[in-house]
């Protein structure tokens, strides 16, 4: 499955960490202004993802692939996404990106993260994953049922 290069404005932090756990390349626009995400997105050849109606209209002027992001549920976000990009709504590990800084987490052994996590967490999981670039430790943990819910409504949203 081919991976998409995103850049979502500053309404779209929750959707923008989503799309980055599917393995899909987002840019973060919190602060900056509309002409700088316009310009990333033509520079960049990154689809615009925006709530901001001034600013897909720019977007669009500027025949720039854009995407209007009704207000939702983050399940309904994701299906209409899925609809129009064609996105596959299951998470793979192996193309997962950190959801805080976009960079593509690894695989790491638990012998390694084990002065890092709970003492707990050490115990009840085996699998984890680190960021290269912030560092910052993944496993499947308690979260792991309300993602893939969130996944499978999605999913279901989309065969209606």
């Amino acid at each position: 499955m081919r991976r998409l290069k995103f850049i979502a404005d500053g309404m779209l932090g929750k959707l923008t960490r989503w799309l980055r756990m599917l393995g899909h390349d987002v840019k973060y626009a919190r602060s900056l202004n509309d002409g700088q995400i316009i310009e990333i997105a033509k520079n960049e050849h990154r689809i615009l993802l925006t709530r901001d109606l001034e600013l897909y209209r720019q977007a669009t002027v500027q025949k720039i692939n854009t995407f209007f992001v009704e207000r939702a549920t983050e399940a309904k976000k994701l299906a209409n996404l899925a609809r129009r990009f064609n996105l596959k709504l299951e998470f793979d590990v192996k193309v997962s990106r950190c959801p805080k800084c976009n960079t593509r987490i690894k695989s790491i052994s638990k012998q390694r993260v084990t002065d890092r996590i709970p003492e707990a967490t050490a115990s009840y999981y085996d699998e984890f994953w680190e960021c290269p670039g912030c560092e910052k430790i993944y496993w499947q943990g308690a979260h792991w049922n309300r993602i893939q819910a969130t996944l499978r409504e999605a999913r279901e949203s989309l065969t209606k």
